[in-house]
């Protein structure tokens, strides 16, 4: 660990971190915030220094008397500068299931025990900031995180950290809240996948038990290599939706598995991406689908639910499973404050009658 990193892991453990409350609501206490001055505060109490050494200088009581004046504004601009951010409150949502590689939106409402309009506040986390907003009067603000993601798993919020200029922009006072949201982060869909391999006897193949001669248009999936040309979809490819192939079949269900021991030899993220775009194939084409991991299988069924369970199984596929699932879209969550894990940021216990 470099010598940068090791200092800043040293202040985060003695930094002052605003706690969740029961209602997953991070408030921001009045020892909990920092308050420095900004560049321009600096140059600002450089001139007030020039101008106090002036009049000194000089016997200009005037000069005195505006030095003192400008001071007194200055430190009362300070107190608004913390004033503004106490009692403030911080509910972070996460946002729907992404792919890796897309951004991972986390919702952010602001709100406050008074009726009192606070300006200019701004909150960001991990050097990625949401756009400044202000908070009315008796209202509630909003604002919106996109966080990249790399990797699929889940994707946390982590420390936020909220501050603010106003009114001056002399100074910059801030406070550090903790989250727990967490967006669940889909492994990145191969751009094409080999079509499954023929089941054993006893288990449907990759069209199931329809009938390829048949005449009847079935649906629409994505392109495979190897696909004929004649059964592309070339007035969608026309509108540019992309390259899709055209199914046929009597009416018949159709049954797929998609099973990790029945692809080709690959890493463990190459054989998820390859699934991950067999399972969008299949839910496109409307057909029932499985899915077959080591130590996991999800049974038959078909629709948006069966593909976010089976993706969500991908995501965490190799990770310590959660406690519960649910196959909805709404499996990105915000734990409570009762399961988030203990230790990760300090968290000082105010002193009894702060905040």
């Amino acid at each position: 660990m470099r010598l940068g990193e090791r200092l800043l892991a040293l202040f985060a453990a003695y930094v002052r971190v605003c706690p969740l409350s029961p209602g997953g609501q991070a408030r921001v206490l009045r020892r909990a915030i920092y308050i420095l001055p900004t560049g321009a505060g600096l140059v600002f109490g450089g001139i007030l220094i020039l101008m106090l050494l002036g009049s000194l200088n000089y016997q200009n009581n005037l000069g005195l008397l505006f030095t003192f004046l400008t001071t007194a504004i200055v430190l009362v601009s300070m107190h608004h500068a913390w004033f503004n951010l106490l009692g403030l409150g911080v509910t972070a949502r996460a946002g729907p299931p992404v792919f890796a590689g897309d951004p991972a939106t986390f919702d952010l409402l602001i709100s406050a025990e008074t009726v009192r309009p606070r300006w200019d506040l701004r909150l960001s986390t991990a050097g990625h900031a949401a756009p400044p907003t202000d908070l009315e009067s008796g209202a509630t603000a909003s604002a919106r995180l996109l966080l990249p993601t790399q990797r699929r798993g889940l994707r946390h919020l982590g420390r936020l950290t909220l501050e603010t200029r106003y009114p001056l922009g002399l100074f910059r006072s801030w406070c550090y809240l903790e989250t727990v949201a967490e967006v669940l982060v889909y492994p990145r869909p191969a751009d094409q996948a080999t079509a499954p391999m023929p089941t054993a006897a006893g288990r449907e193949g990759a069209r199931g038990d329809r009938d390829p001669g048949a005449d009847d248009f079935a649906g629409l999936r994505g392109y495979r290599l190897g696909d004929s040309p004649r059964q592309l979809d070339w007035k969608a490819y026309g509108r540019g939706r992309g390259l899709f192939v055209k199914q046929f079949g009597r009416d018949r269900s159709d049954r797929l598995w998609l099973d990790w021991e029945r692809l080709p030899p690959a890493d463990i993220e190459t054989r998820l991406s390859w699934l991950c775009r067999q399972l969008l194939d299949a839910t496109q084409s409307d057909q029932d689908f499985g899915l077959r991991l080591p130590g996991r299988e999800i049974g038959l069924g078909r629709g948006e639910a069966q593909m976010h369970l089976c993706l969500g199984a991908l995501a965490r596929f190799g990770q310590a499973p959660l406690a519960s699932e649910d196959p909805s879209p709404s499996q990105s969550r915000s734990r409570t404050w009762r399961e988030r894990k203990p230790g990760w940021w300090p968290i000082r216990t105010p002193a009894k009658g702060q905040g």
